[in-house]
């Protein structure tokens, strides 16, 4: 699992790298619930990149709308074995 826990203007929050056709799903809310014992008590954001690497991402309105004005590259990225 790739992902990057983040604390921005007080608020933490995890991002978690998904296949695109996860963001399409009638079963995203089961997917981002799926995370919530690696991340208890924070907001969880899916992320997908389109073949260009272009980052679409899925949860908490004012969240997806502050990464959407970000570079995602600088994100504090990990990867922990699921």
């Amino acid at each position: 699992m790739d992902y990057a826990l983040v604390k921005e203007q007080g608020v933490t929050f995890a991002v978690v790298v998904v296949k695109s056709y996860v963001l399409k799903s009638d079963d995203v809310e089961e997917v981002r619930a799926s995370y919530r014992p690696y991340f208890p008590g924070v907001p969880i954001i899916l992320m997908a990149q389109d073949l260009r690497g272009v980052p679409t991402y899925h949860g908490r309105k004012d969240i997806v709308k502050f990464l959407s004005r970000i570079d995602h590259r600088r994100l504090p990225w990990k990867r922990k074995q699921a």
